[in-house]
């Protein structure tokens, strides 16, 4: 069972999915092109004293269902989602942002 204080929520006024406690979380921004919304993840912290414990991929499951259920595609600027969570978790390749932002900013 999972432990209320690991329970994954959405704060869409702060734009993260965070532990109940708000100690472990994930941000993003949104961006509208003319292809759609884009998720932009940009940060994911998880506390020394929380971490081994799949935190980090409990956020990112939970943003990135978020986007699908909201048809919004995913940038994954934060490097433990693009280095870590998506080579764990190639089924989430079908919502990534196919064009390359980086060379426009």
């Amino acid at each position: 069972m999972e432990d209320e204080k690991n329970k994954v929520t959405w704060n869409e006024k702060g734009r993260k999915f965070e532990t109940e406690d708000k100690k472990a979380y994930l941000q993003y921004e949104l961006k509208v092109t003319n292809g759609g919304k884009i998720m932009d993840i940009t940060h994911t912290y998880v506390p020394p004293s929380k971490r081994g414990l799949g935190l980090a991929s409990h956020l990112c499951v939970a943003a990135f269902s978020h986007a699908q259920n909201h048809n919004f595609s995913v940038i994954p600027t934060c490097s433990y989602v693009s280095d870590t969570f998506i080579p764990r978790n190639p089924a989430w390749n079908s919502i990534l942002y196919k064009e390359d932002v980086k060379s426009n900013m």
